[in-house]
């Protein structure tokens, strides 16, 4: 018998050992970055409005990603990615994404971003990356992604 299985919190918590962001945490790291893509910066307000949470909760969080020296952030000022924040919140996005068109060439369409959100947390990098070359060896092959959705029509 495997004695390697845990609870799903078991397994949270060897993630979070193995990783300081929380979902939370990723979220928020995940948003600032999106916005920071088209501006140097981010407010509390911007964050707090993008996010549908209260401003002192934004403030709260953006000062735990301060601490793990993410963004540089003053007090009711403006939030601005480090060099590390920028290159974390590349790979959020580029997760989000991959994990969100990969559930839409599946066919998911119903609840797709809400199923990317859950989902994405939870995936270890890898996995994304094997996600993206499936997606990319599909679009590169015109004729077995027909069948594919032959198939699936089908079933």
């Amino acid at each position: 018998m495997n004695n390697s299985f845990k609870t799903v919190r078991g397994y949270e918590l060897k993630r979070y050992s193995e990783n300081p962001l929380t979902p939370s945490l990723e979220d928020y790291l995940e948003m600032i970055y999106r916005h920071c893509k088209d501006n140097t910066y981010i407010r509390i307000k911007t964050l707090s409005n993008l996010l549908n949470v209260k401003a002192s909760s934004a403030s709260k969080m953006t000062k735990k990603l301060r601490q793990l020296g993410l963004v540089d952030f003053e007090k009711y000022g403006i939030i601005i990615l480090t060099e590390m924040g920028k290159e974390k919140g590349k790979f959020l996005l580029d997760r989000h994404n991959i994990i969100e068109n990969f559930l839409r060439f599946i066919g998911c369409q119903e609840k797709a971003l809400m199923q990317t959100e859950l989902i994405e947390h939870h995936i270890t990098p890898s996995t994304v990356k094997n996600i993206e070359i499936l997606c990319n060896f599909f679009n590169d092959n015109k004729d077995i992604l027909d069948r594919y959705l032959k198939y699936r029509e089908n079933h």
